[in-house]
């Protein structure tokens, strides 16, 4: 007999091979019809899925946010088969569930075009009307093999190959089968609420070696309303697009003739970004970091040392003079470089903790097919800091950390949510070193009462840590912070301090990037705001509208009078209609709009339109300068 715990407590045995959808009836029929899954020790499962093992058992219905996955794997497959009615040729490479939606990808020999995807709809609304069940059958790699032969789907036999498991399942619904590990709904008709999104180009397996496959994204939900709203964010974030509002406003840009992946700034995205910098060195300077400036090339062994060229090569780019037989990396990371600023003098314990910080400029190559603007690029500035500290040390050194990016980012007006990502299978360092540097940041984070989940093997290679996820204004996630204590660079670099006791030991070093690379956080702030910065981060504050010619000499005095005054402003004197001007000033964001005219020049003020306001009548500009300075401080945790 088994033994099964439901979520209440109690517990019941049963004969091995029991399923969970006979539990469900065993409870009552009206929850057995409602059953579209299960989770069992924490495994996602379908509810024919033999238990052999004694287990925690939860039954899952559409209201579990767990049943999603389920629904839309089912839902790549209902794709999957719709595509091969349509297109019998259509190999099948993978198809999983994520985060929003699905997707599936194929080998085909022309690409998919709008009109297929809603001939592929129609037909995925016939496969879901034919209430198709579907069944998993467990067959060994060679018999395998021969189906997927037989039919003509050959995509998938290499990977096959290279699977470790003697025996695969493959689901099938009605004509259709497919190798899945599954879980899958009962049958099609569950799935009634999806709609197909796009399509795209993806290589087999994410390398650019492979054949190109074309890649299908849809969404699924267990309600109409659900799919609706859902497609009222992607709606939203198409108008919130960083890549469209960082041309609009003029920001940046990336040029063929520079790179793929190399963004280039323009003057008012540069202004951006180093009133962040000013931001954040006004934050450090409070929290006692040491600012330091490190080569962006440095000779190969170096990361060697570190352990990056043998864990990290395929993201390197290295380098190497005609004239010499020495190879140097352009680097990816300021860690190494941290390190010999602290290895050029001899520590003693009365130095540490020691914090080391800098903007450094990093190079990384990300494949072409995974670039996306801000967000994924190969030049990024990194707001890397290091902390050398005592084991005594390290619990406070963490503590302050997670102060410093709760600060940040509800300054910024991020809500987020926290991962402790530990070991992975890649990796150095004693099991101790892991097992202790795990707890400090697991004891931190419950200290100040932080909420977290564990990410399973989600660690760097040479040490766990904690990573924060930004929620955006439309609900979407993005990773911006990591914090990531390290036992084993100071191992390999033979770094030493002078204990209390006259000994030489190692220290601990804390990895951290609060913003993480400035670009990514750009882009995620500029969707988040939809371009609305605020006064102390845009790149205009104000913009001085003259009505007509003859006020031009007034708005010039204006604006100049603000510049002088350390405030970010333009005056707009084109021969055009002030409400163009007005238009264009909206267009581009400018938090104030200054209108001048006649009696604004003859009586010494503006009149003002506010960004989401409107007219908010004649001021001062004495007035209007002191609204300007009290609104556009620079946010300082001391206020």
């Amino acid at each position: 007999m088994v033994r099964i715990t439901l979520p209440d407590g109690d517990a019941k045995e049963y004969p091995p091979g029991i399923t969970p959808i006979e539990i469900a009836r065993d409870i009552s029929e009206g929850l057995a019809r409602k059953t579209l899954g299960a989770l069992y020790n924490g495994e996602l499962m379908g509810i024919d899925r033999a238990l052999t093992t004694d287990g925690n058992l939860r039954l899952l219905t559409d209201r579990d946010t767990e049943t999603l996955e389920i629904l839309r794997h089912t839902a790549a497959h209902v794709l999957a088969q719709a595509v091969q009615r349509h297109r019998p040729e259509a190999q099948l490479g993978f198809g999983p569930a994520i985060e929003d939606g699905f997707y599936y990808d194929f080998l085909v020999d022309k690409p998919f075009t709008p009109e297929d995807l809603e001939v592929f709809e129609k037909e995925m609304k016939k496969i879901v009307k034919e209430k198709l069940p579907l069944t998993c059958e467990t067959l060994g790699k060679s018999e395998v093999n021969k189906r997927l032969e037989e039919r003509g789907d050959v995509l998938k036999i290499p990977h096959i190959d290279e699977l470790e498991d003697q025996e695969l399942s493959m689901y099938s619904q009605g004509d259709f089968t497919d190798l899945c590990r599954g879980p899958h709904l009962p049958h099609t008709g569950k799935l009634k609420h999806f709609k197909l999104l796009s399509t795209s180009g993806a290589y087999w397996k994410g390398d650019e070696n492979n054949p190109m496959l074309q890649r299908i994204y849809g969404t699924a939900f267990f309600s109409k309303e659900d799919v609706k709203a859902h497609l009222e964010v992607l709606e939203e974030a198409k108008k919130r697009d960083h890549r469209l509002l960082g041309k609009q406003l003029d920001l940046f840009f990336f040029s063929e003739e520079a790179g793929a992946g190399f963004v280039i700034f323009k003057p008012r995205g540069a202004m951006i970004l180093n009133l962040l910098k000013k931001f954040i060195e006004g934050e450090l300077i409070r929290r006692g970091y040491d600012l330091v400036v490190t080569p962006h090339l440095y000779k190969q062994e170096l990361f060697e040392t570190s352990g990056h060229l043998s864990h990290y090569a395929e993201n390197m780019f290295l380098a190497r003079h005609v004239s010499e037989e020495q190879g140097y990396v352009v680097k990816p990371m300021n860690c190494p470089g941290h390190i010999l600023v602290y290895k050029s003098d001899l520590r003693s314990y009365r130095d540490l903790p020691m914090r080391l910080f800098e903007f450094g400029t990093c190079y990384r190559f990300e494949r072409s097919g995974v670039l996306h603007g801000l967000t994924r690029l190969r030049n990024l500035t990194i707001d890397d800091a290091h902390h050398f500290c005592t084991p005594d040390q390290l619990e406070s050194e963490i503590i302050g950390l997670l102060d410093f990016a709760d600060f940040f980012f509800k300054t910024m007006g991020f809500e987020y949510v926290v991962k402790l990502a530990t070991r992975p299978e890649d990796s150095i360092g004693t099991e101790d070193n892991w097992v202790a540097a795990t707890k400090a940041l697991e004891q931190a984070l419950k200290k100040i009462g932080w909420d977290f989940e564990y990410d399973p093997g989600g660690g760097a290679f040479y040490g766990p840590k904690i990573d924060i996820f930004v929620r955006d204004a439309i609900g979407r996630t993005w990773q911006l912070s990591t914090i990531q204590v390290d036992f084993n660079l100071p191992e390999r670099f033979k770094l030493e301090y002078i204990n209390e006791s006259s000994e030489r030991v190692a220290p601990i070093v804390i990895h951290r990037a609060i913003v993480g690379s400035l670009e990514r956080f750009l882009g995620s702030y500029i969707e988040h705001t939809a371009g609305n910065f605020p006064l102390w981060l845009a790149p205009e504050q104000a913009r001085v509208l003259p009505v007509s010619e003859k006020t031009n000499e007034y708005g010039l005095e204006v604006a100049a009078k603000l510049k002088r005054a350390g405030f970010r402003v333009e005056a707009d004197v084109r021969n055009e209609k002030v409400g163009f001007k007005i238009r264009d000033g909206k267009l581009m964001k400018v938090p104030y709009l200054l209108i001048v005219g006649p009696k604004e020049s003859e009586n010494g003020t503006v009149s003002v339109n506010e960004r989401g306001v409107g007219d908010s009548g004649a001021v001062s500009l004495e007035d209007f300068m002191a609204r300007l300075e009290n609104e556009g401080r620079i946010p300082a945790s001391t206020d």
